[in-house]
């Protein structure tokens, strides 16, 4: 993979667009902020067709990943009440952890599934088109 192709996949995945096609939305247009609705993806891919769904249950491995990126968002709180005052109480980092994990989900929930789906299905080129 060249590194043109690197940046194309990362940005894929921040993007939250089609694995295979690096074209096709995986999730709602416009719907990250509704906080009923931003969870809910496309079965499938506008531009070639790749499911998102490819089997019940496929996303039980994006919660590791989930994990993973909220473990990293608590510590960096963590770090940053520390290095605003040294003497804070558990409230104050509890009141804080809870806001981060709240304001942060829709993009930890879409970035997560993203990355898993990923890891998965290989990137076949733009020029792939739905054919049924």
């Amino acid at each position: 993979m060249s590194l043109l192709g690197k940046y194309s996949f990362l940005k894929s995945i921040y993007n939250c667009k089609c694995p295979r096609c690096h074209e096709g939305d995986m999730f709602l247009k416009g719907q990250f902020f509704n906080p009923v609705k931003f969870s809910v993806m496309n079965k499938n891919c506008s531009h070639c067709g790749q499911s998102f769904e490819p089997e019940p249950g496929y996303y039980f491995g994006a919660m590791f990943i989930s994990y993973g990126i909220n473990t990293a968002l608590f510590i960096s709180v963590w770090v940053a009440l520390y290095l605003v005052n040294e003497d804070y109480s558990l409230t104050l980092l509890l009141t804080l952890l809870g806001a981060a994990a709240i304001l942060f989900l829709p993009f930890i929930y879409r970035i997560s599934r993203s990355i898993w789906i990923a890891i998965f299905v290989r990137y076949e080129g733009k020029n792939q088109k739905f054919s049924s």
